[in-house]
């Protein structure tokens, strides 16, 4: 016997697919959001850890922060105690300055040479005098800087012819002068002067 379907049957299989294709089309979509899940999931993971690490690292720049200040307060201190140092050293060198300055112009004034003012400004000295020529001047700057181990860098200021009386006497030409020397700190003097002045 023949059967014969008389069913729509291109319907059922077109109907079919249909729901197939809406049935995967969902499970796809539900697949896709399952995954669009998991690596959102996976990057706000990432990104806590990535944030836990940034504010430990902030936390320790700000204690080295702490630190950089702390050593550069140190450092400052110091630097002024140093300076503090420097000016006690300089103090106690410069003590005996006037002593050797003395000793020094006592040993190096030629004859006929006579000072009438001294005046010493930090480690520089202005003398003014009298010299019966002006030969007995270029004498005491030739002996001021090159025999003296205390003085330096003698400079002629002034020089200027004048007349002297004396009580009894004839006028005499003089020279009146002025000469600024340098002083040398005692850390700059050789020591083997240092003792033969003491």
């Amino acid at each position: 016997m023949i059967l014969i379907n008389l069913l729509p049957h291109r319907e059922a299989a077109r109907k079919r697919r249909k729901d197939q294709f809406y049935t995967q089309l969902g499970l796809s979509a539900l697949l896709g959001g399952v995954i669009c899940g998991a690596v959102f999931t996976w990057y706000q993971g990432q990104i806590a850890a990535q944030q836990e690490r940034n504010q430990f690292l902030q936390g320790e720049i700000t204690k080295l922060e702490a630190e950089i200040k702390d050593i550069a307060n140190l450092q400052r201190e110091i630097a002024s105690l140093r300076a503090r140092q420097t000016a006690v050293e300089n103090l106690q060198g410069d003590r005996n300055l006037p002593v050797h300055l003395l000793d020094e112009l006592a040993e190096q004034l030629p004859d006929g040479v006579y000072l009438t003012s001294m005046k010493q400004e930090s480690q520089s000295v202005l003398l003014v005098g009298v010299a019966q020529s002006q030969e007995r001047v270029s004498d005491l700057l030739r002996n001021l800087g090159n025999n003296s181990p205390w003085l330096m860098k003698p400079e002629l200021v002034e020089i200027v012819a004048a007349r002297f009386a004396e009580a009894g006497r004839d006028q005499r030409r003089v020279s009146n002068f002025t000469i600024r020397v340098s002083l040398k700190r005692p850390s700059a003097v050789p020591a083997a002067a240092t003792p033969a002045k003491g």
